[in-house]
């Protein structure tokens, strides 16, 4: 299975059935921003901590990775920002686009797979923001590589991603508020699950293929990149495990203060 390509028609579908991350931002929520008041969140739930942006966000070159909807890309431009989406759907990458047209922002959209940002020159953004997206693909270092290679020097990368403990449950099990331990660490929908269940998800549940990577991936997959870890929370996943653990977590990681490894 080419899962990118099934992940992009899976996401594609999702815009058209008004799923929670393809619901773009009211004009009101623009007008807000334009004004100076805005948040932004790259987990279910809690709000980036505006400490972690910039004072201003006038004339900066930001990046949305894998960030389409409408949803992070119109109020980052409505505060002033030089925005470009990337996004492997391309109806999500229009949900941007009929936002910046219906309250007269400038938003660039770049279609692809965000482990290959190659269209972008080294050091051409000062911001990322990229919202939990890649449990979606099966390796998540080439994200970090890339994002590393195209910040400008001291610009700040705000990730979200999920805890992988929710990939260990099986997942009817878990969506049923049962706890029964079946898969270990780093999880693929590709290998982990039966063929059957894949085509389930897939093509009966419309689903995207997950993988649930390892902290080690996620967090020391960003300082082996280059970054400096400078900020952390955590939040709800969205399952039954919410009632007894956080499963979703952010990070801000700055450019410029670690050596980057050759790996």
């Amino acid at each position: 299975m080419d899962y990118v390509k099934a992940n992009q028609r899976i996401w594609d579908r999702k815009v058209e059935e008004g799923y929670i991350w393809s619901r773009p931002v009211s004009s009101e929520e623009v007008r807000k921003a334009k004004e100076g008041v805005f948040s932004i969140v790259v987990t279910p739930s809690k709000k980036v901590p505006r400490a972690w942006f910039p004072d201003s966000f006038e004339g900066k070159d930001v990046l949305g990775l894998a960030s389409g909807g409408g949803q992070q890309g119109p109020i980052l431009a409505a505060l002033g920002a030089k925005v470009t989406i990337f996004d492997v759907s391309e109806k999500q990458l229009q949900q941007d686009l009929m936002v910046a047209e219906r309250d007269n922002l400038k938003i660039d959209i770049v279609q692809g797979d965000m482990r290959d940002l190659s269209v972008f020159n080294d050091q051409s953004f000062d911001l990322i923001i990229h919202p939990w997206s890649n449990g979606f693909i099966d390796d998540v270092k080439p994200v970090w590589r890339e994002a590393y290679r195209v910040l400008r020097w001291g610009g700040t990368l705000i990730s979200g991603f999920g805890n992988p403990i929710e990939y260990i449950f099986d997942l009817k099990c878990l969506e049923e508020g049962r706890f029964v331990i079946r898969h270990t660490i780093p999880y693929s929908d590709l290998t982990s699950i039966s063929r059957e269940e894949l085509k389930e998800l897939v093509l009966d549940r419309n689903e995207g293929v997950c993988f649930g990577h390892s902290l080690e991936d996620q967090i020391q997959g960003q300082i082996e990149a280059g970054f400096l870890i400078a900020g952390f929370y955590e939040d709800i996943g969205g399952t039954a495990l919410d009632s007894y653990i956080y499963s979703s977590m952010a990070t801000k990681a700055i450019k410029g203060l670690s050596q980057r490894c050759n790996c």
